[in-house]
């Protein structure tokens, strides 16, 4: 019986990376940390890092940045390497499937190299074991041969940076958690931050934005730098197509109205899920996974995705016994608080 599959498709407000933000976020990324915007607190812990490092001569120690996806971890990485004078290798957690290919990873760094690997919370327990001495001792253990006449002969590794990132910190196992020396935590950017990154993105991209234009996108980009500049390029096809071409207030408006984004970053998927959390079980409390088959959406992406930015906005709690929708919510949808969430 063929494998049934399920085709998700990428909203304009979800944070997740597609193909067209792959090819086109490099041409976007800032270069070095004076360019980059928000994360101050991570911005002058990492400047002190960096400076003691490179006035004693030696590799960074190793980093671990977690928080919601599209905050610009694999940024932050980039500009670790640049300003260290290093390469950077780039990888992912589920691409490294065998020990065998983390050891030729690491075998093949050089002297100072950073290694990046996102979502680092889904290496498998055998690869992730390879990185514990390289990390601390900077050498990992190979075995040749099988059966009596196997032996273990140790490498040395150049000393390297590992900087890992991930969405769920919480699944990191103990051991390679307690073994970067730097963890950092990704804040969501305030308003007048994603403003400047839309701004700055424009002149990239040769779009003309007037300030107005820009905080309407940036106050409904849900404090992500990547969707600010989805937002940013969607508008930007209204505004030459429907307009002369600037994005101004109005144009904003217009466009992210048409593309069911509300005032608060809100799409479809995001008021779905409140108003199944009030219509169909009294505002809560639910458990994740009723939430997740009432909607068909994966647990973990509502967990990962959505959640996080609800709750950061008021618009939903966590209990015991699950997930309850607040007043702010009600008030946001125009519901009336009362038996069933009833419309007004």
């Amino acid at each position: 019986m063929a494998e049934k599959r399920t085709i998700r498709t990428t909203s304009t407000t979800e944070p997740g990376q597609t193909p067209e933000d792959h090819r086109i976020e490099n041409s976007l990324r800032p270069k070095c940390l004076a360019d980059y915007i928000g994360q101050k607190k991570i911005k002058e812990s990492l400047n002190i890092y960096i400076a003691a490092a490179k006035k004693r001569g030696e590799a960074l120690d190793h980093l671990l940045f977690y928080g919601p996806p599209g905050l610009g971890k694999t940024t932050l990485a980039g500009i670790i390497a640049a300003e260290m004078g290093v390469n950077i290798r780039i990888t992912s957690g589920p691409a490294i499937e065998k020990p065998g290919e983390m050891a030729a990873i690491l075998n093949n760094l050089k002297e100072g190299d950073v290694l990046f690997i996102d979502e680092i919370h889904r290496l498998n327990r055998q690869v992730e074991e390879v990185l514990y001495p390289a990390m601390e001792d900077y050498c990992i253990d190979i075995m040749i041969g099988k059966g009596p006449t196997a032996r273990s002969i140790r490498l040395e590794l150049p000393h390297f940076t590992l900087i890992g990132a991930t969405t769920r910190a919480g699944m990191l196992s103990a051991p390679l958690r307690d073994r970067f020396g730097m963890l950092h935590r990704m804040e969501y950017y305030e308003v007048d931050e994603l403003q400047a990154i839309i701004l700055q993105s424009a002149r990239v991209l040769d779009v003309q934005v007037e300030e107005e234009g820009a905080h309407e996108m940036a106050r409904r980009s849900r404090g992500t730098p990547r969707i600010a500049n989805r937002i940013l390029k969607r508008v930007r096809d209204f505004a030459q197509v429907r307009f002369d071409g600037v994005i101004t207030k109005e144009v904003a408006v217009t466009a992210l109205d048409l593309m069911d984004v509300d005032k608060l970053g809100l799409d479809h998927t995001d008021r779905n899920l409140l108003l199944t959390m009030i219509h169909r079980f009294n505002g809560g409390p639910v458990g994740l996974d009723n939430i997740a088959a009432a909607i068909g959406e994966d647990a973990g992406t509502i967990e990962d995705v959505y959640e996080p930015y609800l709750i950061k906005n008021g618009l939903i709690t966590r209990t015991p016994r699950g997930r309850v929708a607040t007043e702010e919510a009600y008030h946001h949808l125009g519901l009336e608080i009362g038996f069933m969430g009833e419309l007004k």
